[in-house]
């Protein structure tokens, strides 16, 4: 857990002005990745379960026993930009935040969209947006898929950490039901260590109260 946070940590020390896509007006816009948007401060945190070392070979065996190969080295730019313009494209207007980080792409999934307050179960009309992520990850399946919950700071870890791992394994588990491989889906609970707006208001504690999805291609 502490080499987790460790990596999660080094990834923020070297964030820098990130490109975001408004969701409600398709507009591009630049910000902070601590400031004022959905993605940030958890970026990245579950690589090392799923990209790092005796995981990630773990994983990719897994993988090529179930027909899925990695990626060619000069072809991952160009293959997640293609997954990138559709995930875009399928999920306009949902309320999902993207964020391209090198050849990776992160969405946020704010929490008041995904679950009822305090409570880990899907909401029902949030299927049909899980349906079509599922779908895309289905068609362009040579990725890594690290599903990382996230809660504000009210309440204590012992509550808002098991929270936060039942959210992110009822996302996973909804994808593995579409038939994403399972080899493929890594999840989390990361509690409230890792805030991306202010705690003491009530819009920072919405925005923090979230579920990241971080898609890492296979090479």
């Amino acid at each position: 857990m502490t080499r987790l946070i460790s990596a999660g940590l080094a990834v923020i020390l070297v964030l820098g002005a990130c490109t975001t896509i408004n969701p409600y007006t398709g507009d591009t816009q630049t910000a902070k990745a601590t400031k004022g948007a959905l993605i940030g401060a958890g970026v990245g945190v579950l690589a090392g379960i799923i990209t790092g070392d005796d995981a990630r070979e773990r994983r990719k065996r897994a993988l090529i026993g179930a027909g899925i190969g990695a990626i060619a080295g000069g072809s991952v730019g160009y293959y997640m930009d293609v997954k990138e313009a559709k995930l875009r494209q399928e999920l306009a207007n949902t309320g999902i935040v993207f964020e391209r980080q090198g050849d990776r792409i992160v969405m946020a999934m704010p929490g008041n969209v995904t679950f009822d307050v305090n409570k880990a179960e899907i909401k029902g009309q949030f299927y049909p947006v899980l349906d079509r992520l599922a779908k895309i990850f289905n068609e362009h399946d040579q990725t890594f898929i690290e599903v990382a919950g996230h809660t504000d700071n009210t309440g204590s870890d012992a509550v808002n950490i098991p929270l936060s791992e039942n959210r992110a394994r009822s996302v996973a588990s909804y994808l593995a039901g579409k038939n994403v491989e399972r080899a493929r889906l890594a999840e989390l609970g990361m509690g409230s260590a890792y805030p991306i707006a202010d705690n003491n208001t009530a819009e920072g504690r919405q925005l923090n109260r979230r579920v990241e999805i971080t898609i890492v291609p296979i090479t």
